[in-house]
């Protein structure tokens, strides 16, 4: 069965990130949705590093839809903008609800999930320099983090995004499918992505 897939984008988003995830998700075969979190409700915009981003449809509709995983990209706008969206916040609260999951990277591990308090058992990693904003408890210094428990993937940072999104695809789908795409893509040897 396709994997469902909502990556939310907002002005400031940063777009290695976002684009990366997008990329191999749809290289994947996943059902990817790109939703706009933008107030204006444009669906076209300035990301991060002045790409312009444009999105499938505004969030609020496909807001009663049901998705795999809900990806939050990062950039300190972006995050900052997710985190003011009081449906997607909702969202993820229904996610997490769900038992369904959520992956977050970049500033958005600590300014959208920490700053709602959405995980407060969970364990992640963020960009280096909002990790004092996550508990020590909960903090996990590495580029990638995956807690199983939590159904939660986050991850550091615009140099992550590839290990970020094949760590999507290989929760949702095994790792045949990640060692075909990194094969394709001719990843670095030393990302392991080629051993099953």
């Amino acid at each position: 069965m396709t994997k469902k897939i909502l990556v939310c984008i907002a002005p400031g988003t940063e777009e290695l990130e976002a684009i990366t995830v997008i990329d191999i998700l749809e290289r994947a075969k996943f059902d990817v949705t790109v939703a706009s979190t933008a107030f204006d409700g444009s669906l076209t915009m300035k990301a991060a590093q002045r790409v312009m981003l444009t999105a499938d449809v505004k969030l609020v509709e496909v807001a009663d839809e049901e998705f795999d995983c809900i990806v939050l990209p990062g950039g300190l706008k972006g995050s900052e903008n997710f985190r003011d969206s009081t449906l997607l916040i909702e969202m993820l609260k229904q996610q997490k609800y769900d038992e369904k999951w959520v992956a977050a990277i970049c500033a958005a591990p600590a300014i959208v999930l920490q700053h709602h308090n959405l995980y407060p058992d969970a364990l992640m990693t963020c960009y280096p320099s909002f990790m004092e904003a996550i508990p020590e408890k909960n903090r996990r210094i590495k580029r990638v983090f995956t807690d199983v428990l939590n159904h939660l993937i986050t991850s550091q940072g615009p140099g992550s995004a590839l290990e970020f999104a094949m760590e999507i695809v290989t929760t949702l789908a095994g790792k045949e499918l990640t060692a075909k795409l990194a094969a394709d893509l001719v990843t670095l040897p030393n990302l392991n992505y080629h051993q099953i």
